[in-house]
């Protein structure tokens, strides 16, 4: 019996291990556009955000505009990395058919990242199913995170107020959305201490998804 009547996921990180091969796509792209910075700067700088939150800086760095074009060569370079390499975060497929069975299918993905690199991610590790029609995109949405537009809508979606929703998260800016919207966070951090994320509001940390169905419960 769970404590949480309907379970949030982050995507990136938290599903797939998708946030490796992004950020080097990306500091290789901005690297060619004039703008070198190492992997683990890069890491921090944009690591749950969406490439259009850095835009005033991007464009200030490589002295180039960020239009249509620019984004849509980014993705397809990007999601061509990610179909050749991605693969789910260890533990996760047994976390999710458990958690998705506990909780009646009240389960739905809130992420970041655009709809079409969510969807596409999901159905290449055979995770899509347990979330169909309940996939949430921050960029459909008024305000991305930290803003909890993306959880609200996510809870709403599987008829539960977000005070009775855990949200599993692993980056900091996603975190705050989730407690912003009200809900419990789980913090996935499989390196490091996690001091941060509890500092940041996260109820509980955790390395290892294997662990996650018994937390909730």
């Amino acid at each position: 019996m769970s404590r949480f009547q309907g379970v949030l996921f982050d995507c990136d990180g938290v599903l797939v291990d998708s946030e490796p091969i992004t950020i080097r796509v990306l500091r290789d792209y901005l690297e060619e556009r004039g703008w070198a910075m190492s992997q683990q700067d890069c890491h921090d700088l944009f690591l749950g955000k969406a490439v259009i939150d850095e835009q005033q800086q991007i464009e200030a760095e490589t002295g180039q505009p960020i239009t249509p074009q620019w984004m849509e060569a980014y993705r397809i370079r990007r999601n061509e990395a990610l179909m050749a390499e991605l693969q789910a975060v260890r533990h996760v497929y047994q976390a999710v058919h458990a958690i998705h069975d506990a909780h009646q299918a009240r389960v739905a993905v809130a992420s970041g990242a655009d709809q079409h690199k969510i969807e596409i991610q999901l159905h290449k590790v055979g995770l899509h199913r347990y979330f169909e029609g309940r996939i949430f995109s921050g960029h459909n949405m008024p305000r991305s995170k930290p803003h909890p537009d993306v959880y609200l809508a996510a809870a709403a979606s599987i008829q539960v107020d977000p005070k009775h929703c855990a949200v599993v998260e692993d980056s900091l800016v996603g975190l705050r959305a989730g407690v912003a919207a009200g809900a419990t966070v789980f913090a996935y951090v499989p390196e490091g201490d996690g001091r941060l994320h509890l500092e940041a509001g996260a109820a509980h940390v955790f390395q290892d998804m294997a662990d996650l169905p018994g937390l909730l419960a």
